[in-house]
């Protein structure tokens, strides 16, 4: 068996006695278990194939900082109420945070979008709406917890201790702060203002993966749900445009959006019945996720030792920077970034 490094012996005796258990039941070959692949948590994905040639996923979510649960919860939902691509929960302990999944594959949405001609990009991307679509219908938002305004307030704060203290080691006086309580406000009430929905919160290209249907179509396959939300209708619709890893020319990402909005309006979403608003509420939720971002890749840096996910913090700020100075209610925030990266932009505003 490939050696893991493993956070204490207990565990990884633990994983041996419960890994041990399953060989027989699916025909397991421990020899043939590998990293598959690891996120900015703690948890991490093993592959490991069996006799007959298929491969499984296991799900390693250490117990004092995962809970595998709401995984298994929401997996089941999304495959048996909204007819979702997501992987099958096989075994579980949830007590010591391993799952066996079964595996969707290789292909993820963002190495199939890296490499994909402009016609495949769009087939992909209209394909993923398609299923946000069917997640927003057809899931039950009022069995996952809210998005609510102190839950983005707390991630918002994420921005000011990681990235504005403990990057750059910046102190905001009495007039800044009040920018930034400006800002916030702006982007709560924003929030708290669009339709609540089922939120993936992190319906991404890295977290969807392309696979084959029964009749040999694309299918989209759904992974990392498990911190879904009850939230605003605009959040998973930008965490797939405007992406951690890959970006769009706006033309692009209008084109996207107007064609997800044309189909939520008839199948009854309650999206507003003007685009141009629509997507000042979707580029407004998309700044609060891309300041939250900004902060939690910044803390990768800083506190877990993770300093590659700070190579991707000057998208971020464009993406921030585009926005703050499109609209007057959040110019405050452009000063608050030249602060921070230069003189991005030249801008005047007031605070009233």
């Amino acid at each position: 068996m490939n050696s893991f490094v493993w956070p204490s012996d207990i565990r990884a005796q633990n994983f041996q006695t419960w890994l041990q258990a399953l060989v027989p039941l699916h025909g397991l070959l421990p020899a043939t278990l590998q990293l598959a692949t690891a996120d900015a948590s703690s948890r991490r994905y093993l592959r490991i194939s069996s006799g007959s040639g298929a491969s499984f996923i296991v799900m390693d979510a250490p117990p004092e900082s995962n809970d595998v649960r709401p995984f298994i919860a929401i997996a089941r939902h999304m495959h048996a109420d909204c007819g979702l691509h997501v992987p099958e929960v096989l075994a579980a302990d949830e007590a010591l945070g391993f799952l066996l999944l079964s595996d969707l594959g290789h292909r993820t949405y963002l190495k199939a979008l890296q490499s994909a001609s402009p016609a495949e990009a769009d087939r992909l991307m209209r394909a993923a709406t398609q299923t946000l679509l069917q997640w927003q219908l057809k899931g039950d938002a009022a069995r996952l917890p809210a998005f609510d305004e102190s839950f983005a307030r707390r991630e918002l704060q994420l921005f000011v201790d990681w990235c504005v203290e403990r990057e750059y080691g910046r102190k905001w006086n009495a007039t800044q702060q009040k920018w930034w309580e400006h800002v916030c406000q702006v982007l709560v009430t924003n929030i708290a203002e669009q339709a609540q929905v089922p939120m993936h919160r992190d319906f991404m290209p890295r977290n969807l993966m392309v696979c084959e249907g029964p009749d040999k179509s694309l299918q989209v396959g759904v992974l990392d749900f498990q911190d879904a939300v009850r939230g605003p209708i605009g959040y998973d619709l930008i965490s797939l445009l405007r992406d951690t890893f890959i970006s769009w020319d706006e033309e692009q990402e209008l084109d996207w959006a107007i064609r997800y909005w044309e189909q939520a309006r008839r199948a009854g979403l309650a999206v507003d019945a003007d685009f141009g608003e629509f997507w000042r509420q979707v580029e407004w939720t998309g700044l609060q996720r891309h300041l939250k971002i900004l902060g939690l890749f910044c803390r990768l840096k800083q506190r877990d030792g993770k300093p590659a996910y700070a190579e991707d913090l000057p998208r971020f700020f464009a993406y921030a920077i585009k926005v703050s100075t499109r609209y007057v209610q959040l110019s405050p925030l452009t000063h608050l970034l030249n602060d921070l990266q230069g003189n991005l932009v030249e801008t005047s505003f007031t605070l009233r």
